[in-house]
């Protein structure tokens, strides 16, 4: 039987020196006992994936709306995709694998129904009302509106998962960190690991899901470089492979040259800055992690290919003013009257607006629940 001292012990011994250790956290907000059988990291990462707003992820759209296939990427799965990316890459740099799993498994629970239309229709409704953005949603959910222990809000997670939930973009600004997650200070390396991981996972899957969609073609795909090394280099292996396997193994192989090229240019990174402890990643004047200037240029071709070829294809914009029109109008009837709310959020109205209850509410649906309330509301022959 393995105590959390002796989990402790190995840390110490196994990881790198720049990598954090559960036995070094800053600890929580609220004072608890410590686990008898689990570092603090592996803590957190299991009260993440038993929240509620971990299991929502499941019915929110990725790029494709639930409905339309059983097989296409959600939030959830996106999730559980990049922290298996998030663990290869963390073990490979003696990182924490648990620290990493907890903030991939968290980073995403601010989303909206319906994806980033969803997130730009529900940024639209706030800014009159103090804004809304996914990451500073998402630390609200597991500080504030997750309601699972009696001694205290939210999970109450420790001071790194927290500060990497709204840290790990790479586009996060000091002026939007709260003041107790040192908003001048860089996160660890696993959370500046984070926005790398996200990317690969969701370029590939996309391309995947894409295929599948028939929404692009393998044709199309020919002329983004990543993906011709890697297909010319599966196809040169295995030249009578079907165009599905050979599908299935160019991605696969696109996802190895990036994940090879971020481990490589990371710890070249490291030696040339020399980093040699946490405080050395933290006090830092720029994030260690990312891809090197060839492979981030090619990265950016194969976004930019699935922007114009994917994310603004007629199919999926339509769903998107959908998504939008059904956020909004619910967002308008709850306002008018907000005695409709569901008890739980009515009640919360003498503490905080009533613009904030609502963006709460509705950030927080499924897209399935998102359109069945839409259709209670304005089907006068669905029953309320």
């Amino acid at each position: 039987m393995i105590r959390r001292e002796q989990l402790e012990t190995q840390e110490n011994k196994c990881l790198a020196p720049y990598a954090t250790l559960s036995s070094q956290s800053k600890g929580r907000r609220y004072r608890e006992e410590k686990a008898p059988f689990r570092a603090e990291f592996q803590r957190d990462r299991d009260r993440i994936i038993h929240c509620a707003a971990f299991r929502r992820m499941e019915y929110k759209t990725q790029v494709f709306v639930n409905h339309e296939g059983d097989h296409y990427r959600t939030r959830l799965t996106h999730s559980l995709e990049v922290a298996q990316i998030a663990r290869t890459v963390a073990r490979s740099l003696g990182l924490n694998e648990d620290l990493c799993e907890a903030l991939v498994l968290s980073h995403d629970l601010g989303h909206t129904p319906f994806g980033h239309a969803g997130e730009r229709a529900m940024a639209e409704l706030m800014k009159d009302h103090g804004g809304f953005e996914h990451n500073a949603q998402s630390l609200r959910i597991v500080e504030v509106l997750e309601h699972r222990y009696p001694a205290f809000p939210g999970l109450n997670l420790t001071f790194e998962v927290r500060e990497g939930i709204v840290k790990h973009s790479g586009h996060w600004k000091p002026e939007q960190v709260p003041k107790d997650l040192d908003p001048l200070k860089q996160p660890c390396l696993e959370a500046q690991l984070i926005d790398w991981v996200d990317e690969i996972a969701y370029n590939n899957h996309d391309v995947d899901d894409g295929l599948s969609s028939e929404l692009i073609h393998p044709d199309e795909l020919g002329k983004v470089r990543l993906w011709r090394t890697a297909f010319e280099k599966v196809q040169k292996q295995f030249p009578k492979l079907s165009l599905t396997e050979l599908k299935h193994l160019t991605i696969s192989t696109m996802m190895t040259l990036l994940i090879t090229d971020l481990l490589e240019h990371t710890s070249s990174m490291l030696d040339k800055n020399e980093i040699r402890s946490v405080e050395d990643i933290r006090n830092a004047k720029k994030s260690m992690a990312g891809f090197s200037p060839e492979m981030a240029e090619q990265n950016k071709e194969l976004k930019t290919f699935l922007w114009d070829h994917l994310y603004t294809h007629y199919r999926v914009v339509r769903m998107e003013e959908k998504a939008k029109r059904i956020l909004k109008d619910l967002f308008h009837a709850y306002i008018q009257r907000p005695e409709q709310l569901p008890k739980e959020f009515y009640l919360r109205l003498k503490d905080e607006s009533v613009a904030r209850i609502l963006c709460d509410y509705i950030a927080g649906m499924t897209d399935r629940f998102a359109m069945d309330e839409h259709q209670k509301f304005f089907d006068p022959h669905t029953k309320v």
